[in-house]
């Protein structure tokens, strides 16, 4: 995968370019052990045909990377696209539903220790998790997708290859949790200098209940996926010490969670390949839905027992211990050449989503208090359609990466023609997945209706499901736009396309539903919690 990050720089004519519009039909790699042994000449003129009877085994077969992959074939029939349709419905219908649930489980988790006396003592510590959160769930994202992309294009069939992705992507994530982790917590501190709270204004106790409690219900507290800066009040006392703790517990729960997720996300991604199952459906959203949810659990928990400690010298020896691993976890990355160069690519989209993600949250802030229910309905506004778009950009991905594996590997490209062309188009897979999104959209709001969170009219229900539509289809044409564009300037999507594309659709989604509950209102049509 590190070898195709971009395509063939050397190749100076139109042909040789491999562009967005022609990935309707990309060859990868099969499931040997899945796949029986056939020949496909989609990227080989018709002349060439019989040389494709010596090529290894490893290139034995095709799959599409906009249909399923890893499934039996016929050689002499292509599957129909009702098929391939059928198999994208089936692979990310229940990732997204567990992905919903997980949002809400965050949320309320969010509720819960916002109260508890490590967070209530430490301003940090609240301020800092909006931050981890859109840092650490970046960081995963981007493993889904990169593991994703070398599982489809059979890079992880060889045990040896396999093992060497493997432990050089977790050696890298905790590289990367390391330094997000203190980013994450000089930013905390940062904020609660450069944005003391105004004079007469609630103490941050008051202001985390308010903006994530939803009324009277304790089902409804919810929180979207992407918690917004919550800001010190005015007397700031938090000094070195604090500043220490607060790293201290960040870093260890980060690379905790990381350590964790990563083994999940890679024993996944394997899993999927063993049982022909296509890991860009599955890994991306389950990657945006756990590490947020783990993420947050065990940052919890180490501030409770970090809060015990805060006046010890232990903090600090944490932090300098994880350091000297840090240290040592690269020197183990530079190693290992599938993801060396990896260590310095995928730095700056973290730290701008982490930017657009904190400044969507500024501008907004006042729309949480405004608006009756607005935090509950944003996690499925925003969180949902994150997700949607999320496994797009991996499957386009990895249609980049394939395509230029298979002109590397053959020296040209030639797609098949239309009638050729065993799977559904990239539009047909953007239609397929809005409609399975939508269904998801639409039994929410009657759920929160039937369970008494939110008193929602058909006026209001009616607007959100449109905008909601709207912003999935924008998250899915933002994901296929900056793929096209990261991957023309030679940068790979799987590293730099993730964080774009949430912190976009967070900002979007979040819009929309601005826009959702002033139209409603314009109308007569008013969002009202339960008992009121």
């Amino acid at each position: 995968m590190d070898q195709h990050a971009h395509l063939l720089s050397d190749s100076s004519s139109d042909s040789d370019t491999i562009e967005m519009t022609n990935l309707d039909e990309i060859v990868v790699t099969p499931n040997p052990r899945l796949q029986p042994a056939h020949k496909h000449v989609a990227f080989v003129p018709e002349e060439d045909t019989q040389l494709d009877d010596d090529t290894d085994d490893d290139e034995d077969g095709d799959r599409a990377l906009l249909g399923s992959r890893g499934r039996d074939r016929s050689p002499d029939r292509h599957a129909s696209n009702w098929t391939q349709v059928k198999s994208i419905v089936i692979e990310t219908s229940p990732t997204l539903i567990i992905t919903t649930v997980g949002l809400l489980l965050t949320g309320e988790i969010l509720n819960n220790v916002s109260h508890w006396t490590a967070m209530t003592r430490i301003d940090e510590l609240i301020m800092i998790i909006p931050v981890v959160l859109n840092l650490k769930g970046n960081l995963e994202m981007n493993l889904s997708a990169r593991l994703g992309t070398a599982a489809n294009i059979g890079e992880l069939d060889k045990p040896a290859a396999r093992r060497a992705i493997i432990l050089g992507n977790l050696t890298l994530l905790q590289v990367q949790a390391t330094v997000v982790s203190f980013v994450a917590a000089c930013v905390a501190f940062l904020l609660g200098r450069i944005i003391p709270r105004p004079p007469g204004e609630e103490t941050l106790p008051a202001i985390v209940s308010r903006a994530i409690t939803l009324g009277q219900n304790l089902t409804a507290n919810s929180h979207p996926r992407r918690p917004r800066p919550i800001f010190p009040p005015g007397d700031r006392n938090s000094g070195p010490a604090e500043f220490i703790m607060v790293a201290s517990a960040a870093m260890t729960s980060t690379c905790i969670s990381s350590m964790i997720l990563g083994i999940f996300m890679c024993t996944l991604i394997v899993l999927c390949r063993k049982f022909g199952l296509d890991p860009d459906n599955i890994a991306p959203p389950m990657a945006a839905c756990l590490g947020d949810l783990v993420t947050l659990a065990i940052l919890a928990v180490s501030s409770v027992l970090h809060i015990v400690i805060i006046d010890t010298i232990y903090p600090l020896l944490i932090v300098i211990l994880l350091t000297i691993f840090a240290v040592g976890w690269t020197i183990v990355t530079l190693r290992n050449r599938h993801v060396k160069h990896m260590l310095l690519e995928g730095w700056t989209p973290l730290f701008v989503a982490m930017i657009i993600s904190s400044g969507t949250g500024l501008v907004l802030d006042t729309f949480v208090i405004r608006y009756e229910g607005f935090a509950l309905l944003s996690v499925v506004a925003t969180g949902l359609a994150g997700s949607v778009g999320s496994i797009f950009v991996s499957r386009l991905s990895t249609a980049l990466h394939a395509a230029a594996t298979a002109a590397e590997s053959t020296g040209l490209l030639q797609l098949s023609t239309e009638k050729d062309k065993p799977h559904p188009s990239s539009r047909l897979v953007m239609s397929t997945l809005l409609l399975v999104a939508f269904p998801m959209e639409v039994a929410f709001l009657i759920a929160v209706y039937a369970f008494g969170w939110l008193r929602l009219s058909f006026i209001f229900m009616f607007f959100q499901a449109v905008f909601f539509s709207v912003t999935v289809v924008i998250s899915l044409y933002i994901a296929r736009i900056a793929t096209n564009i990261l991957w023309r300037r030679d940068l790979d999507p799987d590293m730099y396309a993730m964080p774009f594309h949430s912190a976009l659709v967070d900002l979007v989604g979040q819009l929309l539903l601005v826009a959702c509950y002033e139209i409603a209102s314009l109308l007569g049509s008013h969002v009202r919690s339960k008992g009121s």
